[in-house]
Parts: C-alpha cells; structure tokens; sequence
C-alpha cells in the first residue's frame, strides 16, 4: 500500500491491518523454513515494508 492511503486510514484500521500483515507474513515464512518456495517470493519484502510504514506513520501521530 502507498503512504497515501495508508494516512487516510483510521488509527483501529491501521491496527487490524499490521495484525493481518504480521499472519501473512508468518505464513510465508513457514513456507520458506518448510522448504517451499512461496507463489509470490516479493511478497515477503512488500509486506515488510508495508508494516514499517504503518508504524512509522503511527509513530508520527504519537509524536504530534
């Protein structure tokens, strides 16, 4: 997602989608220990980066 829509979401939106971020994440690297190669290899870093911005952006709040 881009910072753009993530800003237009609620603080309890943002909550529920890092929680949704951090299941897929896990699922994907259980595939990867488990020796399977994932259908979307990128999708590991996507999420990632997806998370830091969410909590950068929930940081900046705090902080205002």
């Amino acid at each position: 997602m881009k910072n753009k829509e993530l800003a237009a979401l609620k603080n309890e939106e943002l909550d529920s989608k890092v929680k949704e971020l951090r299941k897929e994440l896990m699922k994907l690297y259980s595939q990867v220990a488990a020796g399977t190669t994932p259908k979307n290899p990128g999708q590991i870093r996507a999420s990632r980066r997806t998370i830091a911005r969410i909590l950068t952006l929930k940081r900046k709040e705090v902080n205002q």
